[in-house]
């Protein structure tokens, strides 16, 4: 039996990937703070779907906690770890930096250095979409430079590539960083379009609608990503035999370090995503269009060509079948 150790796994993603790991009969260590960055019961909830299943313990931990996540490590002997405990949301990283520098700076170089010391056999851990910053030419492409973040979130996950690939040059660390695209579904964050915008159309309240509806996502459906998540875990970091100094490839190295995009490949426009939900939901949505905000990208738009290639990656969800899913359990939940 395999151990993981997943962090983050009262989180939205983390959750849905300590399950199905669960399903096929592997050992699930799951760690989370629980901070109220959003509502502490939703991710109580979540955990609770997963507590008294066989093979799965949690712990209450913070992984900027250097001593109890060594002490973890020692105890529960991770064969992997898929870390995706950080401190999401480009927009709040602007109101509060610093919860950024320790959750995702301080608390990555935390289980880099475990992960180093203990033996794991692979890290796979969440970058982000956002990485892309200025970038323009899409679709976004591992093999492009990303040097222009445009908010501290982005930054500390360029910041967490950098890393990982230190410690897979230094220390021959497995890595592979997984560059999230706008992942939506059941469970989801309450910060995120899909869910303010479900529950202000309920409630029968305007929706605020930024860059005036024209922003482009590469919304994700979360039983896809899982479905790479478990596969680039199983896919342990290889070098790459042909990368070259004179032409460094962004996205490979001569050291066992990959990064991927993981999105839906297909963008979709903020204003046919208001126009699925109105559908899903049987109801108009009151819109309050407004300026694009500061930290923000007008578009995302993921090539996941790598990711298909090495690990069989193939998204199915359409945006209206993950839309309508969602809304089902929105409203199972709610008790709508």
């Amino acid at each position: 039996m395999t151990t993981f150790l997943v962090t983050g796994a009262a989180g939205f993603i983390g959750y849905h990937v300590a399950s199905k790991l669960l399903d096929r009969g592997d050992r699930v260590v799951g760690i989370d703070n629980l901070n109220d960055y959003y509502s502490v019961q939703l991710k109580r909830d979540r955990l609770a779907q997963l507590d008294g299943r066989d093979g799965f313990e949690f712990r209450e931990l913070d992984v900027a906690d250097g001593a109890s996540l060594e002490q973890l490590f020692s105890q529960d002997g991770p064969d992997l770890v898929i870390h995706l405990a950080a401190q999401a949301g480009v927009r709040y990283s602007i109101e509060n930096p610093g919860a950024y520098v320790q959750s995702n700076l301080v608390g990555f170089a935390n289980i880099l250095e475990n992960c180093r010391h203990h033996q794991v056999k692979h890290l796979v851990y969440a970058s982000s979409s956002s990485v892309y910053g200025a970038n323009t030419k899409m679709p976004f492409s591992v093999h492009d430079n990303v040097d222009h973040p445009v908010s501290l979130y982005a930054a500390s996950k360029k910041a967490n590539e950098l890393m990982a690939h230190t410690y897979s040059h230094l220390y021959r660390l497995p890595t592979t960083g997984l560059r999230f695209f706008t992942v939506y579904g059941p469970w989801g964050r309450p910060d995120m379009a899909l869910f303010k915008f479900t529950a202000a159309m309920l409630a029968e309240r305007p929706i605020d609608v930024y860059n005036h509806g024209k922003m482009q996502r590469d919304f994700t459906y979360i039983d896809d990503i899982v479905e790479g998540v478990i596969r680039t875990a199983d896919h342990i970091a290889e070098p790459n035999s042909d990368w070259s100094g004179q032409t460094p490839d962004p996205g490979t190295s001569l050291a066992p370090y990959r990064i991927y995009n993981i999105g839906n490949n297909q963008p979709v426009e903020l204003l046919y995503l208001i126009e699925v939900i109105e559908k899903s939901l049987g109801c108009t949505a009151e819109k309050n269009l407004l300026p694009i905000q500061p930290g923000d990208v007008p578009a995302t738009y993921a090539d996941v060509d790598a990711l298909t290639r090495d690990v069989g990656f193939q998204p199915q969800t359409p945006i209206e079948v993950g839309v309508r899913k969602f809304v089902e359990w929105y409203r199972k939940y709610h008790g709508e």
